[in-house]
């Protein structure tokens, strides 16, 4: 009798039983597209990101136990292709204030008014991001990707992601809300 998936690492489910792998992992990705897509075209993008594992899993490098880098670089790639209407929906919180992901979730405005400006400039800081930097940045923050695994999933070496993080994180920086009221 084989061991139970739970105890097998991904490398071995990418050959063996590709549902655990899915079991494994569509939970933290799709939270992560609904971030980044909006929820009405993550379900699209979580079947479309495991459709393509699944075609390609006879190539997926089996010396990488964690597939986590391997499908956000698939989600990723499915990511940029849409980049335009991602800026078009950054575009539109900015101007709005309501975030369209809890707008979906939540049906909902935000309680405070603060809370909307604040988001709101978030959101024309991330518009305004130039998009390798955006998804470093998103990768990190809503992928809860490591440094390696960023690198990994963009295949790019690691300072690429530090000096991207860093280079974006500057910028949501200067348009946050400074303590005085602003």
């Amino acid at each position: 009798m084989s061991e139970p998936a739970a105890e097998r690492t991904d490398a071995e489910l990418v050959s063996a039983d590709f549902a655990a792998l899915f079991d494994r992992h569509a939970v933290a990705l799709h939270r992560y597209l609904a971030r980044r897509a909006g929820t009405g075209l993550a379900d699209d993008l979580l079947a479309q990101t495991f459709l393509i594992a699944y075609e390609r899993r006879g190539a997926y490098d089996r010396t990488r136990p964690d597939a986590r880098p391997w499908l956000y670089g698939i989600a990723g790639n499915l990511l940029r292709r849409r980049s335009r209407d991602e800026v078009r929906q950054y575009q539109a919180w900015a101007r709005t204030g309501v975030d369209p992901v809890a707008a979906d979730h939540a049906g909902r405005v935000a309680d405070a008014v603060d809370a909307q400006v604040a988001a709101g400039r978030l959101a024309g800081a991330l518009a305004a991001l130039a998009y390798p930097d955006r998804e470093v940045l998103l990768l990190v923050a809503w992928g809860e990707l490591s440094y390696p695994e960023v690198a990994a999933a963009l295949d790019i070496p690691i300072g690429t992601v530090r000096s991207r993080l860093h280079r974006a994180r500057a910028r949501i920086r200067a348009a946050a809300p400074t303590s005085r009221g602003d």
